[in-house]
């Protein structure tokens, strides 16, 4: 990571923060109407086209 340059090393974090699962309270919360993340990626079919 220490070659990229800070504009791209900061979506790339962005990007890892936005593919957690969701929190079980929240599924309590909203009665399971809420059950996954819908940002959710994966490494190996969906690429983040970042430049």
């Amino acid at each position: 990571m220490g070659s990229k340059e800070l504009g791209k090393k900061m979506r790339l974090s962005k990007a890892k923060r936005k593919i957690k699962r969701i929190p079980a309270f929240v599924m309590i919360r909203t009665e399971r109407k809420v059950t996954q993340n819908r940002n959710r990626r994966d490494w190996r079919t969906d690429k983040l086209r970042i430049e």
